[in-house]
């Protein structure tokens, strides 16, 4: 069999691994420890982000043709890929609060919802929070005029002694 049918699967996965993500980032894990490659493996895991290590040349004829192909220039050394199909931020998030305890990964570039970001921006998309925070602080905003409405109103209607004179204060005017 020849070498190029052995790697034709590998670059399959590849492509299909990034074919519906949302992001995908480019690291450095050269110098991490078994221990804290496990630990950082875990923890993309729990994330729901894909993170595997594959050659430079497969990487590259995954991402020719796609989003990802401007990826190609960060492909030197030992890198890593890390993919989400669901959080677009997710690997960039759980990446740089790695990097925090572990200074030797180092996240080199990465593709967030089809635009490339080099190292610093990526650090910029690591501080956007989850999909589900941003969602609970838009939740969070928009009941609190109406939480506090309600309790003037309830606080009027207390001190008047009927839940009736708001209501009439309104016909009056």
């Amino acid at each position: 069999m020849a070498k190029v049918e052995l790697k034709a699967p590998i670059v399959q996965e590849i492509s299909d691994s990034i074919k519906d993500a949302q992001s995908v980032v480019i690291v450095d894990y050269c110098g991490l420890t078994v221990a804290e490659d496990t630990q950082l493996r875990k923890q993309l895991r729990e994330a729901g982000v894909t993170y595997k290590v594959y050659k430079n040349t497969f990487m590259n004829f995954a991402f020719k043709g796609t989003d990802f192909e401007s990826l190609s220039g960060v492909l030197e050394g030992p890198n890593a890929i890390a993919i989400s199909t669901t959080d677009a931020t997710a690997p960039a998030r759980v990446l740089a609060e790695f990097a925090k305890k572990a200074p030797k990964l180092e996240i080199k570039a990465g593709v967030v919802e089809g635009n490339f970001y080099d190292a610093e921006g990526m650090k910029a998309i690591s501080s956007i929070p989850s999909r589900e925070v941003l969602l609970s602080k838009l939740l969070g905003s928009m009941q609190s005029p109406i939480t506090n409405f309600a309790r003037v109103i309830k606080q009027i209607a207390e001190k008047d002694g009927s839940a009736e004179a708001p209501a009439a204060a309104e016909e009056a005017e």
